[in-house]
């Protein structure tokens, strides 16, 4: 199978939602902050891949990649339908690197590869990224097969715990939903090397 014809588009994060929560492991983009959003689409104008760019989750993360936050950015999300060509993933990350390059003005992409889902980083590899390490795994709940952060279950909205929150909660408490200790993660990071002086 060829990627002749096959085109990368900058869209909306509403527009990848579904895509993602359905090819991506996680099944997920909640609590993702997705400021540049990209899919891939193939010769017919039929989404294959959809990724997304973001600020890290966590305060003060940026500081073990960056001098500033805003010089950091994390690949959020990525994934393919299962019958894109083998260097699909790889064409999609390096095409999507290169408008990154014109559209933010930071210096290092950060992604994590899940070795929770036997994900050892090989297409970063292939995208020459740089691997720095290792995070150790983490606790996590396991509710109906999904993985949630431990802070899920202290959630709040207007001083109050979420509906979701809640409901966790109360399945750690029936037994529904238990603690799982994580496998842990693959540290990956890409210097985005840019002609000229950046706009601050």
């Amino acid at each position: 199978m060829s990627l002749k014809g096959w085109e990368i588009k900058k869209i909306e994060r509403k527009d990848v939602r579904d895509f993602i929560e359905k090819w991506h492991y996680s099944k997920s983009i909640n609590g993702c902050i997705a400021d540049f959003c990209f899919a891939l689409f193939d010769e017919l104008g039929e989404m294959k891949g959809a990724m997304f760019y973001g600020r890290m989750a966590m305060a003060n993360q940026w500081k073990k990649y960056g001098k500033s936050a805003s010089d950091v950015i994390e690949l959020r999300r990525l994934c393919c339908v299962d019958e894109t060509p083998k260097n699909a993933e790889s064409y999609f990350i390096g095409a999507t690197l290169k408008k990154m390059k014109k559209e933010w003005n930071g210096d290092i992409v950060v992604s994590y590869s899940d070795l929770e889902y036997g994900h050892e980083g090989t297409i970063y590899q292939a995208s020459n990224f740089e691997k720095i390490g290792k995070i150790k795994g983490a606790k996590k709940i396991n509710y109906n097969g999904k993985l949630y952060h431990d802070k899920t279950i202290r959630t709040k909205y207007k001083g109050k715990l979420k509906p979701f929150a809640i409901k966790i909660k109360n399945a750690l408490e029936t037994g529904e939903a238990f603690y799982v200790k994580t496998a842990g993660k693959v540290v990956y990071t890409y210097k985005l090397k840019k002609r000229g002086k950046r706009k601050k």
